[in-house]
């Protein structure tokens, strides 16, 4: 049963402007100075299965975009949705396709957006869910080992008792606790961080659309005939626009009774904002993390980043401090989960040219 890895790279990234920006998405910069992100993501997936077999699912704008960030070299093959409406319509149109270009397959869907230290774990802990999902009629996912009570990922709770293969059923799903829930959930030992990677048959997710989601599954079996042939572009494109925006999480994962978490330690981080930079660039002697050429006086646990200016700061602490082309931003860094709210006010004011 072939193994197919998509990969998702539409969204916008709006939480790293001033940085991510209409022509330079967070999925294609290169953030950690090795490749970009949707670069480092193909490597990864490249050692699950042939690169020839890796979808990268992206919106039509972002295509030549995400297209120049691999280069001309690159295997991949790629899934064009019209506009971005959330990641359970283009999933399933992705499983839609593969399905009906080589039967039954396994779907390993993941953001494009992770960065990851212990490939070797990754790849073992990919062909461990792999298994589990060949054998199972289930959806399976990744969940990583806590290490801190965070309170910016969803964590998954699960069932020591009922085990497959290494994979622990799911009793439940809960979206960025509370500090005190969070800490909770740390000393219980049996809540994971939600990796956002799920690994099913196409099969099984079909049916989970036909169930869960059947607004989106009859929209897109109407289109099911024109898939992979010249009408495709037509036919979705006339039909996409109108469908739910839901996150396959919510539509479909956290409804389902037949979910299991294969528990992972690789060194797994989710380049969401600002603040997640400290997962990638090391803390100087006061906090700081600096990727800009600075004079900083007094300034402690600060995010200071710029691609130009000198950035000059004295007696701060707990900021974020971004300048980027034509914009500066400066936010605490508890409130950097707002960035995506200065995008809207823009986009509202049709401030286009910071965008």
């Amino acid at each position: 049963m072939i193994v197919c890895p998509v990969i998702l790279a539409g969204g916008a990234g709006t939480r790293f402007w001033p940085l991510s920006r209409r022509d330079s998405p967070k999925q294609v910069l290169n953030l950690s100075g090795n490749d970009t992100l949707i670069g480092e993501a193909v490597a990864r997936f490249a050692r699950v299965a042939p690169e020839e077999n890796i979808r990268i699912l992206t919106t039509e704008q972002n295509m030549d975009l995400v297209k120049t960030a691999l280069g001309p070299t690159s295997r991949v093959r790629y899934i064009a949705e019209p506009i971005a409406r959330g990641t359970s319509a283009c999933i399933l149109l992705a499983a839609l396709k593969l399905y009906k270009e080589h039967g039954e397959c396994v779907l390993c869907v993941s953001p494009s957006d992770h960065y990851i230290t212990k490939n070797e774990e990754f790849t073992a802990t990919m062909h461990k869910a792999i298994g589990c999902a060949r054998q199972l009629d289930a959806i399976v996912t990744v969940g990583i080992k806590p290490t801190f009570a965070s309170t910016g990922y969803g964590y998954i709770g699960c069932d020591d008792a009922c085990i497959h293969e290494g994979a622990y059923a799911v009793t439940e799903f809960t979206e960025k606790p509370a500090l005190q829930k969070a800490k909770e959930y740390l000393s219980r030992g049996n809540f994971l961080w939600n990796s956002g990677i799920f690994i099913f048959r196409a099969s099984v997710i079909i049916a989970s659309f036909q169930r869960f989601l059947p607004r989106i599954y009859n929209s897109l079996m109407k289109c099911e005939t024109f898939l992979n042939t010249p009408g495709e572009e037509e036919h979705v494109g006339a039909i996409y626009p109108a469908l739910q925006n839901i996150s396959i999480d919510y539509g479909i994962i956290e409804r389902s009774s037949d979910v299991y978490v294969v528990p992972a330690d690789m060194g797994w981080n989710d380049i969401g904002s600002w603040d997640s930079l400290g997962c990638i660039f090391p803390m100087d002697a006061q906090g700081n993390i600096v990727r800009a050429d600075t004079v900083s006086i007094d300034t402690k646990n600060c995010v200071i980043y710029s691609d130009q200016s000198l950035v000059a700061t004295i007696g701060i602490e707990n900021l974020i401090v971004v300048s980027c082309g034509n914009a500066l931003l400066i936010c605490p860094k508890n409130q950097d989960q707002r960035v995506r709210e200065v995008v809207e006010r823009l986009q509202k004011e049709n401030l286009q040219q910071y965008l």
